[in-house]
């Protein structure tokens, strides 16, 4: 710790005068006017002194010469660092007009002559100037600290952003060596229906997988803008975290983890975003599935503090070493591989969780004893402050899962694979989607058949997709479908532009088979006119 001592350092005035009395005399004027003087006995001491810090050194001619102060303060004058010029001020008889004072005004760079008898008034300014010159000085050396922590931040930016990049490139080559694989193998031979169903599966997993790194970097983006925004609720976290678990399942399997939950009897009802919640739960057993152990244990534990819900997440792997727990929880931060582990993923989720915990008003907190000795996570969320209420008599009634009838669906796309791979899908689900690849065939065809569902991608040459659907809606010849955005962009600004050009939902490609599943089943809905969650969802 600095001492106030220590802090006067480089403010204070080294002083060494002809005689003892000379120097307390001159030290106790400085202090009178809030100067700190130093009196030096020889010029050993203030060679050290001089190494310790000051703000000026005072001495007279009379110490001057070959066997003096001279050589030494030249040296030491010659070891300072680029930013420093300690101001000298030399008391003399006759001014430059001795050899020694000529001499000492060569060899120091910084010297000002006070010939002496001198006022108490022009000493004083004196010093005063020197140490305000000292303290532009100073404030050069913060600045030049500051451009070097910024250049050392930029080289390590560039650093990390190449490792990232490097780990990008790798993580995307490795689900698309099997889709190669697997398409030429099918080019070749695709006569084998067996063969066929695991090379599809396999594609799939692979696809999900990209579509999963994508989506990291997608939350990367959102989360270094602050555009992560929460749509809260009252749940029991105690279901969230079942469903985390469940979520976690393929993860979880793949590394053969056994997964103990400790939760408590009553409710722990926080008010949470239940998608982000299941987010925060899902990437710590993620996490836990990739750095345990094959074959390991990995332990839920909730519980009530005061007015918190904790939840610990912890697991017997291959622990968190000392240096890397204080950035465990930054943007492309992973530990290290080690052989035969599975490593998935661009060191994005830990980030995640501590952004969307802080965000739901809690904490997040990671330890562990070392290497080989496993990790714990604690998350720590506030209670919410009273019950909720009771609404069995509120709720909707189920939806007859009976469907019948036909749904007329557009598909627009000027992608002719994209088009045609969707069109598969939606003739699987029992429609007969007809089919344009550009905006005006897109409005010739609704025009025609009054489609009840148009399947619209966004990014189309000419006419985009904003301006059919914005057409669509102004023109009651169309009819009122439900209009799907299907599109690559999944910004929050391309959310609200599509709300406003009057699309109903917004679905990021590849687009979720599930959700346009639904959308089909409410239209099918005989006793429901439009799909009742049709709001702007990404």
């Amino acid at each position: 710790m600095t001492t106030p001592d220590q802090e006067a350092l480089p403010q204070r005035l080294l002083l060494l005068l002809p005689t003892a009395r000379d120097a307390g005399l001159t030290r106790d004027m400085l202090a009178r006017h809030d100067i700190v003087g130093h009196v030096c006995a020889d010029t050993a001491e203030l060679g050290r002194e001089i190494a310790a810090g000051a703000g000026a050194v005072m001495l007279a001619e009379e110490s001057l010469g070959p066997a003096g102060v001279q050589p030494m303060l030249a040296r030491a004058l010659e070891a300072q660092p680029s930013w420093s010029d300690l101001p000298v001020l030399l008391l003399t008889h006759g001014g430059a007009d001795s050899t020694a004072v000529g001499d000492a005004v060569a060899m120091l760079s910084n010297v000002t002559l006070l010939e002496r008898p001198l006022r108490v008034a022009a000493l004083l300014s004196a010093v005063r100037t020197a140490l305000r010159a000292r303290n532009r000085q100073y404030e050069i050396r913060a600045q030049m600290r500051k451009l070097e922590q910024a250049h050392d931040a930029e080289v390590l930016a560039l650093q990390r952003k190449d490792e990232f990049l490097a780990m990008l490139a790798h993580e995307l080559r490795n689900p698309l060596a099997p889709i190669n694989n697997a398409l030429h193998v099918l080019a070749i031979d695709d006569s084998d229906p067996a063969r066929r169903k695991h090379l599809r599966e396999m594609m799939a997993r692979q696809v999900t997988h990209m579509v999963r790194l994508v989506d990291d970097l997608l939350e990367a983006s959102r989360l270094s803008r602050g555009m992560i925004t929460l749509h809260s609720e009252r749940i029991d976290l105690r279901a969230a975290l079942r469903g985390a678990v469940e979520l976690s399942r393929p993860q979880l399997q793949k590394s053969r983890c056994n997964v103990e939950m400790d939760l408590p009897d009553a409710p722990l009802e926080i008010d949470a975003d239940p998608v982000r919640i299941a987010q925060v739960f899902g990437n710590l057993l993620n996490n836990a599935a990739k750095y345990g152990n094959a074959r390991g244990h990995i332990r839920i534990v909730a519980r009530t503090d005061g007015d918190d819900a904790v939840v610990e997440v912890s697991d017997d792997g291959q622990g968190i070493e000392s240096g890397l727990l204080p950035h465990l929880f930054e943007l492309f931060t992973q530990g290290e591989r080690t052989q035969g582990a599975i490593r998935e993923g661009l060191g994005i989720g830990l980030a995640l969780v501590r952004n969307l915990v802080e965000l739901h008003g809690g904490t997040v907190e990671a330890r562990s004893d070392g290497k080989d000795l496993g990790a714990c996570f604690t998350v720590r969320l506030p209670l919410a402050r009273e019950a909720s209420a009771a609404a069995t008599d509120t709720c909707d009634p189920p939806r007859s899962t009976a469907r019948a009838g036909s749904v007329v669906t557009l598909v627009v796309d000027d992608n002719v694979d994209a088009a045609a791979s969707l069109v598969m899908v939606l003739q699987s689900l029992g429609l007969d989607p007809y089919i344009a690849h550009s905006g005006a065939e897109a409005l010739e065809l609704a025009g025609l058949h009054h489609p009840q569902l148009v399947l619209l991608d966004i990014g189309m040459p000419g006419m985009d997709g904003y301006e059919v659907a914005r057409r669509i809606r102004g023109d009651p010849g169309y009819g009122q479908p439900v209009l799907v955005a299907i599109t690559g962009w999944s910004h929050p600004r391309d959310l609200e532009r599509s709300h406003a050009a009057g699309f109903d939902h917004h679905l990021a490609k590849p687009a979720d088979i599930g959700r346009i599943q639904r959308i089909v089943e409410a239209l099918r809905d005989e006793a429901t006119a439009r799909y009742p969650e049709a709001r702007l969802q990404a």
